[in-house]
């Protein structure tokens, strides 16, 4: 009693505190519909946490449209180019906890509305309009428009010109990275378009801003071409990596060259640093950076040209199967398979290559042995399984009255409804032993069963134990009473 009174104990222990370490979304409410393309997502606060991550998808924990983006210690999150219209969203919200695992909440949905209008136009936020001294390598960066999915930008050097780039589509996105380099001393001029599956507008107003001299230690400008050279090291550099809690440390590798590398991590905003090596063993969860340096000797002075790349580490992990529920249809059967863990799953059948799918149900899958397997999308691993229907002991009844009634008259095999042959669960046949171990009876499956006679005389009622193979060789044994 004691024991099973710890174990409740414990589960609600674990329950509780779930529930304080987890949130759901309170806007969109769970359900609606009509939702904005620019609607900001929100939820409440949990106190004494790292952050949060955010995922969308148009399942349930899916992370199609978006795959645990982190929002810091925000507690709400607005799409930067908008939310896919008229389309059911899953949204899951996960709880970075100080050195452990993400936690993933309960997922809500809702739908959004249908666009039927076209897009306004946007405004630079950089550079500003009119703003003077602006860097030649700069990118252009722009407000979203409320239902826009691309923008044309065009861009010259007199008002109304296109000689740099002529209502080029950039797509659905914010920013855009000119080809080359501004000139520099120079008037740029900048019109921005947004357009959608209704149209665009035509009479968006032009904007734009003054290039700056270059003199930057950290540039050089061949004085005779114009081309420009930057000093400080290129970093591509990835912004997520996944930590397997069934793996040791991650390598990371500061690929490039460059004249030092430093590794920090950060936390509650202060930069700790951790190593000065190209390589480094990230042994905990966070949030990172990466700053990589040359030096330049200017005037007889040393300086330092550095790119910085901030990342974030989560955990993942290999997938535990639970359980695998099995449910006859009309046409074969449906497997519904069961995991436990706090990675991003995707489930397979009959092949480890795949096809994979987001959805851990498989319809009208044929009767027989069929090995399933679930794949962490994090690399963390494959998890498989083999599925049988197999022998079981509430296969057999635990008594028969051969009476003569017609009710309960033999003893037989109970036919499972998701089994069409009995051979597909049973090998040879069923033998039937009285107390003493003697051989009395052997029935076919397929046949009545057994009516209570040994050479052609009644046996009494008293118990009698029987033996069944299985067709993977699994031998079942057990008893049942015979009652006259």
């Amino acid at each position: 009693m004691k024991g099973n009174l710890l174990n409740i104990l414990l589960l609600l222990a674990v329950y509780f505190s779930h529930a304080q370490n987890c949130t759901k979304v309170n806007f969109p409410a769970d359900g609606a519909t009509n939702i904005p393309v620019d609607a900001t997502i929100t939820w409440p606060e949990v106190s004494g946490i790292n952050g949060y991550l955010i995922s969308l998808g148009t399942t349930i924990n899916g992370t199609d449209i978006l795959r645990r983006e982190a929002t810091g210690i925000n507690n709400f999150y607005v799409a930067p180019v908008g939310l896919p219209e008229d389309t059911l969203i899953y949204v899951t919200i996960s709880v970075l906890l100080f050195n452990a695992t993400p936690t993933d909440c309960e997922s809500s949905s809702f739908r959004t509305t249908n666009v039927t209008y076209a897009p306004t136009c946007t405004k630079l936020i950089a550079p500003d309009n009119n703003a003077a001294n602006v860097t030649v390598v700069s990118d252009l960066i722009w407000q979203y428009s409320s239902g826009a999915t691309s923008y044309n930008i065009t861009i010259g050097t007199s008002r109304g010109g296109n000689d740099i780039l002529d209502d080029f589509n950039v797509g659905n996105v914010l920013s855009y990275n000119p080809s080359t380099d501004f000139p520099q001393d120079v008037r740029i001029y900048v019109t921005i378009r947004p357009e959608n599956e209704n149209g665009s507008s035509f009479s968006c107003s032009e904007e734009s801003f003054f290039t700056g001299h270059v003199d930057d230690p950290c540039v050089e400008i061949n004085l005779v071409t114009g081309e420009v050279h930057y000093l400080a090291p290129k970093i591509n550099f990835s912004t997520l990596f996944i930590k397997c809690t069934n793996s040791g440390p991650i390598p990371v590798i500061a690929e490039g060259e460059a004249d030092g590398f430093r590794w920090f991590q950060i936390i509650e905003g202060e930069e700790i640093l951790l190593s000065e090596n190209k390589n480094y063993l990230i042994k905990e969860t966070g949030n990172f950076l990466l700053e990589t340096y040359n030096i330049v000797k200017r005037t007889g002075i040393e300086i330092e040209c550095s790119s910085t790349s901030n990342f974030n580490v989560v955990s993942s992990e290999l997938p535990i199967i639970e359980s695998i529920d099995i449910r006859p249809l009309y046409l074969g059967k449906q497997v519904t398979i069961n995991t436990f863990g706090i990675g991003d799953y995707e489930y397979a059948i009959d092949n480890e290559n795949g096809p994979y799918q987001d959805d851990s149900i498989f319809i009208n899958v044929t009767e027989g042995s069929h090995m399933v397997y679930v794949r962490d999308k994090n690399g963390c691993g494959i998890a498989s399984q083999l599925i049988e229907r197999g022998l079981k002991l509430e296969d057999f009844p635990n008594f028969f009255t051969p009476n003569g009634d017609g009710v309960n008259d033999y003893w037989q095999l109970i036919h499972p409804p998701e089994i069409i042959e009995l051979q597909e669960i049973v090998k040879g046949k069923i033998s039937i032993y009285n107390r003493y171990g003697g051989l009395i009876a052997e029935i076919d499956p397929n046949s009545l069963g057994w009516d209570g006679n040994f050479n052609g005389h009644p046996v009494p009622s008293a118990d009698y134990w029987f033996k069944a193979i299985s067709f993977n060789q699994k031998e079942i044994n057990g008893h049942f009473t015979l009652k006259r």
